[in-house]
């Protein structure tokens, strides 16, 4: 093969890339996640360790991820007047604002249909963590062995945190902007094609001298 052949070759086999899709292992779980203004910030510890404040926003998302930097957050609007603000505060008792989103279908387990998003408000003792939280407004719960959140409201009725092959969310550097590829995925293929026009022009010299 010749050297304009091998770089033509490797153009095309980096140009088919960035037009497929990234195919990567992810997992069907509940993310966790706080929120400060207008802002979801994934949690830094599980719902049975944390323990909110009154007034507090805290919401759940049911997605397909590959980890924390992946992770859908909840959707739509929500603050705590909208959720809490008909709630009187009382004495030794706190109000935490919830979240729960059960995501798309397209996330759901074979079989189930996810519940539609909804919001509560959550009456607890000042100590209470964000599972005890939880579970007065969202039953029947469910736990794997490993104490990890496998359902909310029931839903999905099996599975917990299990790993989905084929997942087509791309990585960070590799999502696509306006429909297309990245820009610098592109910015790529026209090094490749640069150096390949400077290799092509320095063999011509070289056998012309």
């Amino acid at each position: 093969m010749t050297r304009r052949a091998l770089l033509l070759s490797l153009l095309a086999g980096l140009l088919l890339a960035t037009a497929s899709p990234a195919h990567a292992a992810g997992y069907r779980y509940w993310s966790f996640w706080d929120r400060t203004g207008s802002t979801w910030t994934y949690a830094t510890e599980g719902p049975s360790t944390a323990v909110p404040s009154d007034g507090d926003v805290q919401g759940f998302r049911f997605a397909v991820s590959e980890d924390s930097a992946d992770a859908d957050t909840p959707r739509g609007t929500a603050s705590f007047t909208a959720i809490c603000g008909d709630t009187a505060a009382r004495d030794g008792r706190k109000r935490v604002a919830l979240v729960l989103d059960f995501g798309t279908a397209a996330d759901a387990p074979s079989g189930e249909t996810p519940p539609a998003r909804r919001t509560a408000c959550a009456v607890v003792p000042r100590d209470a963590t964000t599972a005890e939280a939880l579970a007065t407004a969202a039953k029947p719960l469910r736990y794997n062995t490993n104490a990890l959140l496998c359902a909310i409201a029931g839903y999905p009725e099996t599975g917990c945190g299990e790993q989905v092959t084929g997942a087509t969310k791309a990585a960070p550097a590799e999502r696509k902007q306006d429909g297309g590829p990245s820009v610098g995925l592109w910015a790529g293929a026209a090094g490749v094609v640069a150096l390949g026009a400077a290799a092509v022009w320095q063999a011509r010299r070289r056998r012309h001298a």
